[in-house]
């Protein structure tokens, strides 16, 4: 009787634990596909300054070109940037940021040629200068901030200098009002708005608050109505926030910055706590500080006044009225669907058509789908921002994540909804979009927290066997 056959043995190792598990990184992918998009988005932003120079001139003059040539080396450098110290971050969001500001090149630059403004006069040329000090910034924010995590040390510091950048302008020699809000600081030739670079502060400092504090504000308080309300002591940080909102209302006569200040704070500590009471209670107090403002205020009234009544003949043509919001809707009705075309429109009859109504603008020569077009990349931005933020393990990122990226949410609806009349007209100015140099810079230094953000979350291994 035979043996039973035994089974053939391998004569190659037993696998040991572990073995076959392997790092999943594309970054090169990433990269490329980041390139890629950027030599479309240059290429695009040339031929929306040609398109401008044909419609308004009859002729293309190159120097402008050469200009924005120059500017598209900075973006390829911070691409570089990314390829060396933050291979895995967010591939699409240095192009959309990139889009966004060189369409806004070119129709500031379309206005100009309305206005006859050239030289140092020409703001397009004063926009491309500070396109290049915002990028030039960003490289710099990624390069030295290797990990988002140690911003987290700085919490306090971050508050302190949010709340110095926010007194700034209330100072006698430094502080300076441009039409009618006293936000601004003035220091030779240049003025800047330190409130753009202050809520960057605050993202960090209320990120980092709301981890510490995080479990005294959301487990214990008083339900009612089905909801869990914060007990009073628990009250201190939004009291003070809308204190600080209403004192910029009162002392720096801007309703857009209160609101983007106090709309961030209760979006972070509602995603800190998951807790809708403080929503509510965060709606409810800035309603009652913001028709307490207006009964008392006359810059507030008649701003619910304009927004109400617009149409109205005595607002129309009164002091401080409704032309300017009117004139910007005649402007968007005139667009119609597909626009006049870039340099064919009349969208300097506008005031302040390359800042606080370049959307206006926009809709005139670009039409609807143009405006959706935009709009549609900001939602890309903006979903991309939060797609990061939730995608993170530490409790920090997540906030700061998600309070940058509503930060450039509530802003562009503040300044939308107030051209297009859905919400009273407020000061603020369109992220990447309109003139100023303070907002570029401070915008620019989010894409680069963001990338960096992106590079980290990526940066954690996924392990398949």
């Amino acid at each position: 009787m035979s043996a039973a056959p035994t089974a053939p043995v391998s004569s190659s190792p037993a696998p040991t634990p572990g073995k076959g598990i392997r790092r999943i990184r594309v970054p090169q992918k990433l990269r490329n596909l980041e390139l890629f998009l950027l030599l479309f988005v240059c290429a695009t932003n040339a031929f929306a300054v040609v398109i401008v120079q044909f419609g308004a001139l009859g002729y293309a003059d190159l120097t402008v070109v050469t200009l924005g040539a120059g500017l598209a080396v900075l973006v390829f450098a911070m691409h570089i940037a990314l390829r060396l110290v933050a291979t895995n971050a967010d591939p699409f969001i240095l192009p959309i940021a990139s889009l966004l500001n060189g369409i806004g090149i070119a129709v500031i630059y379309r206005i100009d040629i309305a206005e006859k403004l050239t030289g140092w006069e020409s703001t397009a040329l004063r926009q491309v200068v500070w396109t290049s000090v915002a990028v030039a910034l960003a490289i710099v924010v990624i390069v030295v901030i290797r990990n988002h995590r140690v911003l987290q040390r700085y919490t306090y510091v971050a508050g302190l200098a949010a709340g110095v950048l926010l007194l700034l302008p209330m100072l006698p020699v430094l502080g300076q009002e441009i039409n009618g809000a006293r936000v601004w600081i003035h220091v030779g030739a240049f003025s800047f708005q330190p409130g753009e670079v202050a809520k960057i502060a605050l993202a960090v400092f209320f990120a980092g608050y709301l981890v510490s504090r995080r479990d005294s504000l959301s487990m214990v308080g008083r339900r009612m109505l089905g909801l869990r309300f914060p007990r009073g002591r628990d009250l201190g940080p939004i009291l003070v926030l809308w204190a600080l909102s209403m004192a910029i209302i009162i002392f720096q006569r801007d309703l857009g910055t209160a609101l983007l200040y106090f709309g961030l704070f209760v979006v972070m500590i509602y995603v800190a706590t998951g807790r809708a009471s403080w929503v509510v209670l965060g709606v409810g107090l800035f309603l009652a500080g913001g028709v307490i403002a207006g009964q008392v205020l006359v810059y507030v009234n008649d701003r619910f006044t304009n927004w109400l009544d617009a149409f109205n003949p005595d607002i129309y043509d009164a002091q401080g009225g409704s032309y300017q919001l009117v004139q910007g809707l005649f402007g968007l009705a005139n667009g119609g669907l597909i626009g006049t075309g870039l340099g064919e429109g009349r969208p300097d009859i506008t005031p302040l058509a390359q800042s606080d109504y370049i959307i206006a603008s926009l809709g005139e020569e670009l039409g609807l789908a143009g405006l959706f077009a935009i709009f549609g990349l900001y939602l890309l931005f903006i979903s991309r921002g939060l797609r990061i933020s939730f995608a993170g393990q530490d409790d920090f990122g997540r906030l700061l994540g998600v309070g940058l990226s509503f930060t450039l949410a509530l802003q562009c609806f503040i300044v939308i909804g107030g051209v297009t009349r859905v919400i009273p007209l407020t000061g603020l100015t369109t992220p990447f979009l309109a003139a100023g140099g303070s907002s570029l810079v401070a915008n620019w230094i989010i894409v680069a927290l963001l990338l960096r953000l992106s590079d980290t979350v990526r940066n954690q291994p996924r392990l398949v066997i």
